[in-house]
């Protein structure tokens, strides 16, 4: 499964409502951690389809990056029946990813 683009007028749907756990990365484009964390968060939405992998760029929809209390980025968060249940900010290993699973 690819990664989804999320935004205010989806996350309901995507993120709040979803039957599989989600792993959120709140991002942005002009941010270096970001793209070396991409591909790490790529490689998890193709190998684990039981995890939905959402982005969310912070600079397009700041009230959810606000109200997830994202104050640096890279910030992955896991979400697990519409609550969030983990959180990490910065660059790390696959591995180091799915242990928040």
């Amino acid at each position: 499964m690819s990664e989804i683009t999320v935004t205010a007028d989806n996350f309901e749907e995507e993120v709040l409502k979803s039957d599989k756990p989600v792993l959120i990365d709140f991002w942005a484009a002009w941010c270096g951690p970001c793209r070396r964390l991409a591909p790490i968060v790529a490689e998890i939405a193709d190998e684990h389809t039981e995890i939905k992998v959402c982005k969310i760029n912070i600079d397009d929809e700041m009230q959810l990056a606000m109200d997830y209390n994202v104050a640096s980025i890279p910030t992955l968060v896991v979400m697990k029946d519409g609550k969030a249940v983990k959180r990490a900010v910065g660059v790390m290993p696959k591995e180091q990813i799915l242990e928040m699973f």
